[in-house]
């Protein structure tokens, strides 16, 4: 790995490295969305093409799918895999217990419904990432166009009653429209600055009228990767509450992956 890359681009580097490591042949993978995990696709393709590896990938964004393709991984949809034996994603924050915040690329259902639909989601990430509490992270929540701004309303309403410190909703903007996810809808980003029961958080928001989806993933990662800029690796089990450690040198004779910055 080049010696020019950032810090935080070798640790995403080598926590993605790590990950496609748990990748076997004939498997169907589901590919998560944003810039931990590009550096996955990358490397998974490298393996693809290097070692011929025969998996199938389903991909969480379409961004995402034209990378997989480029690098030469089959891709696939949900509907035709039917199930998935792992997804591996990265996370906007993640807690003690591996609950996640998602979302910071707009694809927080396709992600929610893809990793939901895996035997097993593992999530890498910078060790930035790692909070004691969730909420410092805007929680992105997915609703429908039609009356956006009455959901809004009821969400800040529900908020007054529920453990957070902050309570502005603001709606995400791509330039000087609305973001449009690729299922046509709307993000809005609950500025919470701590969520006191993510959990309660979850289940209260999906019932507000016009929300489609939130970015909490509770009870969903199985297991967290956590890359340093050093070339540590840390990973942690939700089930068996075993940390392994591990270290990759950076020294690599050809770089793939410059184009892989944030």
């Amino acid at each position: 790995m080049p010696a020019e890359l950032s810090p935080v681009d070798k640790a995403k580097f080598v926590a993605a490295k790590r990950a496609v490591e748990f990748v076997e042949n004939g498997m169907r993978v589901g590919l998560g969305t944003g810039s931990t995990a590009a550096w996955m696709v990358r490397i998974l393709g490298q393996r693809v093409r290097e070692e011929r590896l025969r998996i199938k990938g389903v991909a969480t964004s379409a961004r995402t799918a034209q990378l997989a393709r480029e690098e030469r991984i089959e891709v696939v949809s949900l509907d035709e895999a039917r199930w998935l034996d792992l997804t591996i994603d990265g996370t906007d924050e993640f807690d003690g217990e591996l609950n996640l915040i998602k979302g910071g690329g707009a694809a927080l259902l396709h992600e929610k419904i893809v990793a939901t639909a895996s035997d097993r989601m593992i999530v890498i990430a910078d060790a930035a990432k790692e909070v004691a509490h969730l909420g410092a992270f805007p929680l992105p929540v997915e609703v429908i166009p039609f009356g956006w701004q009455t959901t809004k309303a009821l969400i800040e309403e529900m908020l007054v009653s529920l453990d957070v410190l902050g309570r502005e909703v603001t709606l995400r903007m791509n330039g000087s429209a609305p973001l449009v996810t690729e299922q046509g809808n709307r993000i809005l980003d609950l500025h919470l600055g701590r969520i006191g029961n993510p959990r309660q958080m979850a289940l209260v928001l999906n019932q507000v009228p016009g929300v489609v989806e939130n970015g909490l993933f509770i009870d969903i990662c199985d297991r967290v990767i956590v890359g340093h800029g050093d070339g540590r690796v840390t990973t942690r089990d939700i089930y068996t509450g075993e940390v392994e450690h591990d270290r990759y040198d950076f020294a690599e004779p050809e770089n793939l992956f410059a184009d892989l910055t944030d």
